[in-house]
């Protein structure tokens, strides 16, 4: 394997420099939309320098549990980063900004729209003329304009706002939030496409673009089918609880011990499931024969599929229905999703020292990606960041002095 990096004893791991080893990243974003998407970069070889407000990322807070005072919503999401705390307030810490951004690919941020602005770090006005080739991604809630342009935005409230709690949860629940931040997750996520594509593109233009990345677009984005649905029908989408709006059956059933979910997508899939279950009659049956007329008699299927399936063992019986080629799996706990042998087989779980964590997703064959580094303490390399990036250690210590660099959260 080329570029392989040294032995270290842990799970999840890199085994490689990345994808995007040699991209350098100013990451100054908080909370977890853009954390997210950074971590996602750095996992894959971008070396990432995290700028901290004064007070730091306020989610080293959003606890318990804790270690050593990071609350586990920090460190869940930024791994594999360098912290700097550095206070942009003062003309002084804009100054120490613009020389990270000396050699940078890419600059992120999620400050209120119009910040960057008014300090004088604007893209048009001064980023894109001093750093042509530089990347700025900018992740709001609302975007700058508009009927909302500048108004804050949390991952709820998108939800809220976009329509997605109003197709979760049950008929007797009514709107129910989504139990991820979906929003901010989902906005993570296009956002790393979104750099991706714009670093793409710079190979052949030589020139880079700014990115306007808000959680109400991608939490909107998020909504198929309903509103594919919507568009073709007119009708208002509305909570169906776990079984699929399109298709059945594709919902939770209840068996002797537990919980399965069966997800049929066609016809032929439904006739393999009725052989399985020993319930070959039920394809003939008129209101069973395609999965328009079941979609249409969907509480008689239930109830037959349900009564079938009340006796069985659902743990033992979802290997036997996956051996056969049936999708199907238990609705488990996240403590036992953790524990699952699959989950061990596909490093989904990461350990470096203390640190654990949900490992990536994004399985390379040259160039792994993985936790190459614990989650940083607040500042923790302010020195070190500033002296690689030509600092002398008198001009550090002034910037110490004066409160631009700064060593511990100001609360």
């Amino acid at each position: 394997m080329t570029d392989a990096l040294p032995k270290v004893e842990g799970k999840g791991l890199a085994r490689s420099a990345g994808a995007l080893a040699g991209l350098k990243v100013i990451d100054l974003t908080r909370v977890l939309g853009g954390p997210y998407c950074t971590m996602i970069l750095s996992d894959h070889g971008a070396e990432v320098i995290k700028l901290e407000p004064p007070q730091g990322d306020e989610v080293r807070d959003w606890g318990p549990p804790f270690h050593e005072g990071d609350a586990s919503y920090f460190i869940g999401v930024n791994r594999n980063k360098k912290s700097v705390g550095l206070d942009l307030a003062q003309p002084e810490g804009r100054q120490v900004l613009l020389r990270l951004l000396e050699g940078a690919d890419v600059l992120v941020e999620n400050f209120k729209p119009g910040t960057m602005e008014r300090w004088g770090l604007g893209y048009e006005e001064v980023l894109s003329l001093r750093f042509p080739r530089l990347i700025h991604c900018r992740i709001s809630g609302f975007g700058a304009t508009g009927p909302l342009g500048g108004a804050p935005g949390y991952d709820a409230i998108v939800q809220a706002m976009v329509g997605l709690m109003s197709i979760n949860g049950t008929p007797e629940s009514g709107p129910t939030r989504i139990g991820t931040p979906i929003v901010d997750l989902g906005t993570g996520l296009y956002s790393a496409i979104a750099i991706l594509m714009a670093l793409h593109e710079r190979s052949r233009s030589g020139r880079g673009q700014f990115l306007d990345m808000t959680l109400h677009d991608c939490g909107m984005a998020l909504l198929h089918p309903h509103a594919a649905n919507y568009f073709l029908n007119g009708r208002r989408p509305v909570p169906t609880g776990n079984p699929h709006p399109n298709l059945a059956p594709y919902a939770t059933f209840r068996t002797r011990t537990c919980d399965i979910f069966i997800g049929v997508g066609n016809d032929g899939s439904f006739r393999k499931l009725c052989e399985f279950l020993g319930l070959r009659e039920l394809p003939e049956d008129p209101r069973f024969a395609t999965n328009q007329a079941r979609v249409t008699n969907r509480e008689a299927l239930t109830a037959i599929l349900d009564a079938r399936l009340a006796e069985e063992d659902g743990f033992a019986l979802c290997p036997r229905m996956l051996a056969a080629g049936l999708p199907a799996g238990p609705v488990t706990h996240v403590d036992q999703a953790m524990a699952a042998p699959h989950t061990e087989h596909r490093e989904m779980v990461t350990e470096l020292g203390w640190f654990r964590g949900l490992g990536t997703p994004i399985k390379m064959s040259r160039t792994p990606g993985g936790t190459r580094r614990e989650p940083p303490r607040f500042g923790q390399d302010n020195a070190a960041v500033l002296a690689a990036h030509g600092f002398s250690a008198e001009e550090i210590a002034t910037l110490r002095e004066k409160g631009v660099l700064v060593e511990a959260r100001r609360r």
